[in-house]
């Protein structure tokens, strides 16, 4: 297993990988949505949106050029560090196909070409969230260990459960001049029959590409998130969307404080299930407490997750995939985020060691060289 760090597209830039490189990742995950789009928000942290979600997304008609992804790609490596993943595409690039509306099959053909560019460029994984809500309903407060800054849900409320605008989907803007009115509620059926039907369009494309794509858990997991229905909110539900395409190419991305966020089911065994099963190209591990609709997130060393447990775990089932912090709470000095982040790479850094010895970087260096 390797130690990662996530960058958000604004942080694509020498000082992120130097930071990241510092803090021990041998690879990064990067998001290419700039969800801050068109938003004074530019925090180093995650984007917490209200009602009217982040910001805009992005150009319909650019989609990831292949050029681009190789520039990218070498920026990274040649700080010595190797790009392992792209985190979710831009709902400007597929609103119709969450939506099963009539520029789908354009959109499809655009993912297609997307995930045929990532494989040309040498990128082996496209993480992504098939979700209308997406990541949404959550706030913030101090409420972490010496009162820092974190990410919590306290109940439901119209953050949880209010509909969602026309023209948003994912917490995005697509249309700007979208009429005024709700989005319409769909059944889980409806939902799943859309992910059925995405999952066999662009598997076959996956696998010829040399990409995996890794579908994140609902967070928060809840049946319904601003009315709309949600897909992995309990570990079992991972089943069914791998044998909704059964391929190597179709897997997931195991969000573990996500997991340990959920009503059902066991943090450890679930890791165990599909790590044996080789269904996990790369983890998330950050650690909560409390389960939803009530939880909070914590330190990295101070939640529900026995963080030196899943590593063993891990090892134990031959993990050989990526394992980033996605997010920490934020420290009471000049620099929060770096703060919070390097806390939480320190920790997960020596917690692998500590498994499976000193040389956890040895496999990657090589790769990127």
């Amino acid at each position: 297993m390797r130690l990662g760090f996530g960058l958000y597209r604004h942080m694509l830039d020498q000082a992120h990988y130097e930071f990241a490189a510092q803090c021990g990742a041998s690879d990064v995950v990067v998001h290419l949505v700039d969800y801050f789009n068109r938003i004074n928000q530019r925090s180093s942290d995650q984007p917490i949106g209200g009602l009217d979600g982040w910001g805009e997304a992005g150009d319909p008609d650019r989609i990831w050029e292949v050029a681009d992804l190789v520039r990218l790609r070498r920026e990274i490596e040649s700080q010595g560090l190797r790009w392992y993943a792209i985190e979710n595409f831009d709902p400007a690039h597929w609103h119709d196909i969450l939506l099963d509306g009539p520029k789908r099959a354009h959109q499809i053909e655009q993912v297609k070409r997307m995930i045929r560019h990532v494989g040309e460029a040498g990128i082996p994984v496209i993480g992504y969230n098939f979700s209308l809500a997406g990541v949404a309903g959550r706030k913030t407060g101090k409420v972490a260990r010496g009162n820092a800054e974190c990410v919590l849900m306290d109940g439901i409320d119209e953050l949880n459960s209010a509909p969602i605008k026309q023209g948003m989907v994912w917490n995005m803007t697509y249309d700007t001049r979208a009429a005024p009115g709700v989005m319409p509620s769909i059944s889980h059926e409806q939902l799943w029959d859309r992910l059925q039907r995405f999952l066999r369009e662009v598997v076959p494309v996956a696998e010829q590409a040399g990409v995996r794509l890794a579908a994140h858990p609902d967070d928060p997991p809840l049946e319904f998130v601003r009315q709309q229905p949600r897909l992995v909110h309990q570990p079992h539900l991972y089943h069914r969307l791998l044998a909704a395409c059964p391929s190597h190419a179709n897997g997931i991305e195991l969000c573990l404080g996500t997991v340990a966020e959920m009503t059902t089911g066991d943090v450890y065994d679930t890791a165990r299930t599909y790590v044996q099963g080789r269904h996990v190209p790369y983890i998330h591990l950050r650690n909560v407490r409390g389960k939803a609709p009530h939880y909070q997130e914590t330190f990295i060393d101070d939640g529900d997750i026995d963080i030196h447990r899943v590593i063993r775990v891990l090892h134990e089932e031959g993990f050989d995939g990526v394992i980033i912090p996605d997010h920490a709470p934020q420290m009471s000095c000049a620099a929060p985020w770096y703060a919070g982040m390097a806390f939480a790479m320190g920790y997960l850094r020596a917690a692998i060691q500590s498994t499976t010895g000193p040389n956890l970087n040895l496999a990657a260096s090589r790769t990127a060289s």
